[in-house]
Order: structure tokens, then C-alpha cells, then sequence
């Protein structure tokens, strides 16, 4: 984003959320900067169109779809990385995600952590 034009980012942060709001019917009000990159310009503008913008705090490279196959790898990302307050960053073209998710979710739950919305989210 913050290559682009004032107008360009408005576009398309506004297209995206007409978009959701009529497929989900959801209004948007979170955003995070493509590939994590902002400026304070960037950020600015965003907050000015209503958002909050959120970082992740936990990511690996799930993203690359010629890094697939790699379950045990992702597991072991995830749980040695887990920490209180933790935003994770989970790409949902991956299918290794797709394959761990349910099996995550019950072990970070068994290591004592709930999950909540960034609404629920304690600041």
C-alpha cells in the first residue's frame, strides 16, 4: 500500500469492503496492510476510512504454495510460538492449514489458551 495514490488505497480498501458487506453482509472495520507493509501515511488513511489496523504477532512462510507438505512443520511454527495475546497470520490458500487447524486449535486450547475476536480482544 504504500507504493500507491491516496485515491488508489481508498478504492480499493472500499471496494473490498462493499464486497465483503454484500457477500457476508459483515462491515469491516479491521484491516491488515498486504504483505505488513504501511506507512504512516497508509496507516493514516485507513484509520481516517474507519479501520484499526492490525499486525500479526505469529506467521511462517504458509503463504508459498511450493512450501506445502510440510504439516509437522507448521504444527511445531504454531505451538512453539503461541504467546498470550497472540494475532496469528494463517494464509488460507494453504492447505497444510487447512490439514492442522482443527488438531491446532485443540492443542492450544489444551495448553490453556482460549480464543476470541479482536471485539473481545483485552487491550
Amino acid at each position: 500500500m504504500p507504493d500507491l495514490e491516496d485515491e488508489k488505497v481508498k478504492t480499493e480498501v472500499m471496494n473490498l469492503h462493499t464486497a465483503v458487506y454484500q457477500k457476508f453482509g459483515y462491515e469491516m472495520k479491521y484491516i491488515r496492510p498486504p504483505k505488513g507493509e504501511f506507512s504512516e501515511r497508509t496507516l493514516n488513511l485507513t484509520n481516517n476510512l474507519g479501520y484499526t489496523s492490525v499486525m500479526w504477532s505469529l506467521a511462517y512462510d504458509d503463504w508459498d504454495e511450493n512450501k506445502q507438505g510440510r504439516e509437522e512443520y507448521a504444527k511445531k511454527k504454531i505451538l512453539d510460538n503461541i504467546h498470550p495475546g497472540a494475532v496469528i497470520l494463517l494464509h488460507g490458500n494453504s492447505k497444510d492449514n487447512t490439514n492442522i487447524l482443527d488438531s491446532v486449535i485443540k492443542e492450544v486450547k489444551n495448553m490453556g489458551y482460549e480464543f476470541k475476536s479482536l471485539d473481545e480482544f483485552v487491550r
